[in-house]
């Protein structure tokens, strides 16, 4: 899945993709480098962004989401956004799937409105907002009560007649650094709820501050840690690098995970 984020505040690229001729490049590369899905996200997730109104928000995403459709008709969008009217703007702009941050939690419409548009829905784990989640890291066992939350917003999802779900475990969302390295290390305990698993850990703090570098320079631990993912069992990867996504994968194939 590569990341197009058409936002000026993103931790990585925000503020790059700023017309209609940068936009394509983009996508075209992506998908040439082998992307199967191209995320577009209009509202910065990072810790601390700034809150939007769902009108500007519409009016970054469903342009582009046209735009794309226009020139790559084939091509599989995902919208990263947690507000239904977006969904369904998108959806009928020719979007074909829709990946929340909140799973449902910060728009009571979403879900139901997902399962009436009938596209795949993308959940994650996330406790709070972006800009609360720093602060909501206490856990008395992280995993038991990701597993937990994916139980619940799976039966609510299937309740709404959603038939195809991915699970986001959401690195850097409510998790401090250790907490994100826990659950890398046991992200193969996910699989116990049968759905795909999405990994988002492209450029992230969890890789540049160990590091003491930034996330310009987050390239080659981000591939590292992609393996890992990979062999923890992570279905699909979320990345601004495509290219050297793609080369994690075909090697990884070849040890049959």
């Amino acid at each position: 899945m590569g990341i197009l984020n058409v936002t000026p505040d993103s931790f990585y690229d925000g503020g790059r993709l700023n017309d209609d001729d940068s936009i394509l490049a983009k996508v075209n590369t992506m998908l040439t480098e082998g992307a199967t899905f191209i995320d577009v996200g209009g509202y910065s997730s990072r810790p601390g962004a700034q809150h939007i109104s769902e009108e500007e928000e519409l009016k970054r995403v469903v342009p582009v989401v046209k735009l794309i459709i226009t020139h790559f008709p084939d091509c599989l969008i995902s919208v990263d956004t947690f507000r239904s009217a977006v969904a369904e703007a998108c959806i009928n702009a020719g979007a074909a799937l829709i990946n929340d941050i909140s799973a449902g939690q910060l728009d009571p419409q979403m879900i139901q409105t997902v399962g009436r548009m009938g596209v795949p829905y993308i959940m994650m784990h996330m406790k709070g907002t972006p800009q609360t989640m720093k602060n909501l890291t206490d856990y008395n066992d992280l995993m038991s009560e990701i597993l937990l939350y994916f139980s619940q917003r799976i039966a609510e999802a299937r309740e709404h007649k959603i038939k195809d779900i991915v699970i986001d475990p959401g690195f850097g969302f409510s998790k401090t650094l250790d907490q994100n390295y826990e659950l890398l290390k046991k992200l193969d305990l996910l699989k116990i709820t049968e759905m795909p698993i999405l990994v988002g850990m492209s450029r992230k703090s969890m890789i540049y501050k160990p590091l003491k570098s930034s996330s310009d320079q987050a390239l080659n631990g981000t591939t590292a840690l992609h393996t890992i993912a990979l062999m923890k069992g992570a279905n699909i990867l979320r990345v601004h690098d495509v290219k050297e996504a793609q080369e994690v994968i075909v090697l990884s194939k070849n040890l049959n995970l």
